[in-house]
């Protein structure tokens, strides 16, 4: 007998005890190989900048009908993105995106501060971000009055006129004293206005706190502290104390009130330089510690946030302050303490002009998040800000968003509440717009869809641990999916999520039928494929299925990557393999089918032909899910053996 005969007749054997064509027993996620270009849970947002109408509005004065239209826009730009949240700037100098008591409409609403502008924007806004299940932060600058420092433009009524020793003016504007008790009081008071009369998803406070220092100016606040300073022996750190105090008040009376609103920071990139504390990064840039007085570090070590996002606004690899190095020490700074880390990214940099070169790259920020990936500390990003990745110079966002959010993503869960129970499907119907399913839930806020191809008689725990199998999420009890194929047979599971995103178990499977014959493909990239950590991954060569494909050198031993399939009757199926040409490749891989009968053995050259369906022979094969194809290393002969993609075609009843 030829040699590779007598190995594959033996392989058969020992793989034949390990295809079993009936349902996959529940096994815990944590042993499912997931992909990281999928996460299953990620923050994704982008900042929407009202101050000087950056973002929006786009101008002041607009009617309300433009307004709104501009806003939706926003909201499905970051939905086409595929994210799940929007930090949107409702309080940008001391003034109001909503009907305060406390203080004036703002400006950039109306052109005049104090003016209605004729709706209420924040309940208008957080009811669209719903409507597409985004996350809504709510988005306050704690300390700006105005960008000029002339009181006397504010309008009669605003709390800084008639409070004139609650403000100061520093690098020409208007700044309210965070060492005044009253004001500390008054901002949180204005913040919680909104928290406790909408339904918000978070509080969002930026990096302003202490103005920015500027050369030959003194903070004018020594008589502050020498009325409230006793007991601090420096001035810096009565400041600093003044900020912990805003921040620890805040998380207080947030959840006080709506125990499941987020508390999160987006502070300057850097805390401190090593060079000045032994705890700080290696850096050498300005040190917010020091120069606007804001313990970042303090805040995630006390608990007073549920999370944070660092504005590391630099190129990896820049010397002053290096992405990378910033990303490991913050990821430090989080690790054990349960508050989260997100990642502010410079989208504004990413092709504009005068950036450095780095930030001409289109890979730059996409890079940021391949970074990311050795954090799991880090669980998103968010985006400053809407207009530049509107703008998608030189093809970053793209770029970005094609790499790492080409599925969908459940937001990072928050706290240790309850899970809610599963929903039911009531409905799976196939129509000309897609697959429309509805079912029934209680105790939810927002409901994740997943599709499996083919018959899956009961959910399989892998299918779930990434976002491969994701379609979408939505805060309603009915979704259509338009990608449904007319001639696939799908299952589909509902999951329910509550409002710090806890999710269920999944539902019991609907199966919807094809109107055509059975035909499935499963990629190296889905979660029907297997395979060892022997086996790496690569994209070198361009006839790959999909976005790459599986290499192992060759053993004599059993180490298969399997391709599993829900087979949904008895019968006859095509098996087609796809895989990538080489002349390096193996002249004799060893493919298995598990055909009704048994194991049955294929050895195909690698070396050509690829890049096309390929077809190994048609089998009859029993229904179930199971593994059904499977690449082997065991062969004699050189080079390395590709696992990509396998298609099952029925072919008789």
């Amino acid at each position: 007998m030829h040699p590779l005969r007598t190995i594959l007749a033996t392989l058969t054997l020992v793989l034949t005890a390990l295809v079993v064509p009936t349902t996959t027993p529940a096994v815990s996620a944590a042993a499912c190989t997931t992909d990281p270009a999928t996460p299953k849970r990620q923050l994704r947002g982008m900042w929407v900048s009202s101050v000087a109408n950056i973002d929006w509005p786009s101008s002041a004065g607009l009617s309300v009908a433009t307004q709104q239209a501009e806003f939706r826009a926003w909201l499905d730009l970051a939905v086409s993105k595929r994210m799940n949240a929007v930090f949107v700037q409702v309080r940008p100098t001391a003034d109001a995106f909503w009907p305060s008591s406390y203080e004036p409409w703002s400006q950039w609403l109306t052109g005049t501060q104090g003016k209605d502008p004729g709706y209420d924007p924040m309940a208008f806004m957080v009811a669209e971000a719903h409507a597409r299940n985004l996350e809504f932060h709510a988005w306050f600058n704690p300390y700006r009055i105005a960008n000029d420092d002339d009181p006397s433009k504010l309008v009669a009524t605003h709390p800084a006129r008639q409070h004139p020793s609650w403000r100061f003016a520093y690098g020409g504007k208007l700044v309210y004293n965070p060492g005044i008790p009253e004001v500390r009081d008054f901002i949180e008071d204005a913040i919680m206005d909104a928290v406790t009369r909408y339904d918000l998803d978070g509080v969002h406070l930026d990096d302003y706190f202490y103005p920015y220092p500027v050369s030959g100016q003194t903070i004018p606040d020594a008589a502050t502290f020498a009325q409230y300073g006793s007991g601090f022996s420096s001035i810096a750190d009565w400041r600093r104390e003044n900020v912990n105090l805003l921040v620890r008040e805040l998380d207080q009376r947030i959840h006080t009130t709506k125990s499941w609103v987020a508390f999160g920071i987006s502070p300057f990139g850097i805390w401190r330089n090593a060079s000045t504390d032994p705890l700080g990064s290696s850096t050498s840039g300005l040190q917010s510690y020091d120069a606007i007085y804001a313990d970042s570090r303090l805040w995630v070590k006390q608990g007073w946030v549920d999370y944070l996002a660092p504005q590391i606004y630099w190129n990896i690899g820049y010397s002053a302050a290096d992405y990378a190095v910033l990303t490991t020490w913050w990821s430090g700074v989080v690790r054990g303490t349960g508050v989260q880390l997100v990642v502010g990214q410079a989208a504004y940099r990413a092709g504009a002009s005068g950036q450095d070169a780095a930030w001409q790259d289109a890979a730059e920020l996409s890079d940021h998040l391949t970074d990311n990936r050795k954090h799991p500390e880090v669980v998103g990003d968010v985006y400053f800000s809407a207009k530049d990745v509107k703008a998608n110079r030189i093809g970053a966002i793209a770029t970005l968003v094609a790499a790492h959010y080409a599925k969908p993503a459940l937001l990072p869960a928050r706290g240790t509440a309850a899970a809610p129970a599963a929903p039911t499907i009531t409905a799976a119907t196939r129509g000309s717009g897609g697959v429309a399913l509805s079912w029934q839930a209680s105790g939810s806020t927002a409901y994740a869809i997943y599709r499996v191809s083919g018959s899956q008689p009961a959910a399989d725990p892998c299918s779930y641990a990434d976002a491969r199998n994701l379609l979408g999420t939505t805060r309603q009890t009915a979704f259509t999916d338009a990608t449904a194929t007319a001639t696939g047979t799908y299952t589909y599971y509902v999951t329910a999520l509550n409002r710090t995103h806890q999710e269920s178990a999944p539902s019991a499977g609907s199966v919807v039928t094809g109107s055509g014959a059975f035909s499935v493909v499963i990629d190296n990239s889905d979660a029907g494929f297997a395979a060892s950590s022997s086996w790496g991954t690569s994209s070198f060569s361009a006839q790959l299925y999909g976005a790459d494909y599986r290499f192992a050198d060759p053993v004599a031993a059993s180490d298969p990557a399997w391709y599993k399939a829900a087979i949904p009757s008895a019968g006859s199926y095509r098996v087609e393999v796809w895989y990538a040409a080489n002349a390096g490749y193996n002249s004799a891989t060893p493919y298995i089918v598990a055909a009704s009968g048994g194991n049955q053995s294929v050895a195909v050259d690698q070396r050509t032909g690829g890049g096309q369906w390929r077809t190994l022979g048609t089998y009859t094969l029993n229904a179930g899910t199971y593994n059904v194809v499977g690449v082997s290393r065991w062969t004699t002969t050189t080079g390395y053996v590709i696992a990509d993609a396998v298609r099952i075609t029925k072919v008789t009843s």
